[in-house]
């Protein structure tokens, strides 16, 4: 064999064994996202879809579920201001008011706004009237009914007075009531505002009916005098009428020691 041949043949024999591996053994390039463990990306549009549709639902209720806490917070802050107090009172300037009036009641002069009192001087002084008494005694006792009347009235005009002096108090707390009832910030106060001024009424009415009384007192007893009076004059206008023992002459001397 000659040298060419020789290298030709070994030529051959090389090229036969590089070519087998890559004949018979393939060589696979694994790609960058599978070397670090990222997997392969697969774009799917309807689970895409699914998902987006998936969190606008989680979203809106999240959003309910904050409408829902934001009204409960609304309903307490409502209830706390519908039980909240009213921070403004006038009961005790309208006490005052009432026991004003009262103590000018409880003052009458002669006959108290007592039943029993008053029984008992009717029975003496105007409807059972003792008319066998003196003429000095008639005079007395229509004295005193004179007495009462005009006590009465003094007591009447001192009622009217002090009712008088009260209106200015119940227009100021009045005014002030109206404005606290305007100006509420739940239904207890509301409601408080309301009865305050209720009770401003009943003051109010109880003050007329103090005058009233006083007033009605007064003529009461005017009436009573004139009929105790009219009643007290026929007897004394009987008793002046009344025959009487006629004139009897008597010794009369004119001049001491005259003939």
């Amino acid at each position: 064999m000659t040298p060419r041949r020789s290298f030709l043949r070994a030529a051959l024999l090389a090229a036969t064994i590089l070519s087998v591996p890559v004949a018979l053994f393939p060589v696979a390039i694994t790609p960058a996202y599978a070397l670090f463990g990222l997997g392969r990306i697969v774009f799917d549009p309807s689970n895409y879809a699914e998902n987006v549709l998936q969190a606008a639902r989680a979203l809106e209720q999240i959003n309910n579920q904050i409408q829902s806490l934001q009204n409960e917070a609304q309903m307490l802050i409502n209830q706390a201001r519908n039980l909240a107090s009213l921070p403004y009172s006038s009961l005790q300037r309208i006490q005052q008011s009432v026991e004003r009036t009262q103590q000018l009641l409880g003052e009458a002069q002669r006959i108290a706004f007592d039943v029993q009192e008053i029984d008992r001087i009717f029975s003496d002084q105007y409807s059972n009237m003792d008319l066998t008494v003196s003429d000095q005694k008639l005079v007395e006792l229509a004295r005193e009914r004179w007495g009462n009347t005009v006590g009465a009235l003094k007591d009447a005009m001192r009622v009217q007075a002090g009712v008088v002096g009260n209106i200015e108090t119940q227009r100021v707390e009045l005014s002030n009531l109206v404005g606290e009832s305007q100006g509420a910030t739940g239904a207890l106060q509301a409601t408080q505002a309301g009865n305050q001024i209720l009770a401003l009424q009943a003051q109010q009415l109880t003050d007329l009916t103090a005058l009233l009384a006083a007033n009605g007192r007064a003529d009461a007893l005017s009436s009573a005098e004139q009929a105790a009076a009219a009643e007290q004059g026929r007897e004394q206008r009987r008793r002046f009428l009344e025959p009487g023992a006629g004139y009897r002459p008597g010794n009369a001397q004119m001049f001491r020691g005259g003939n």
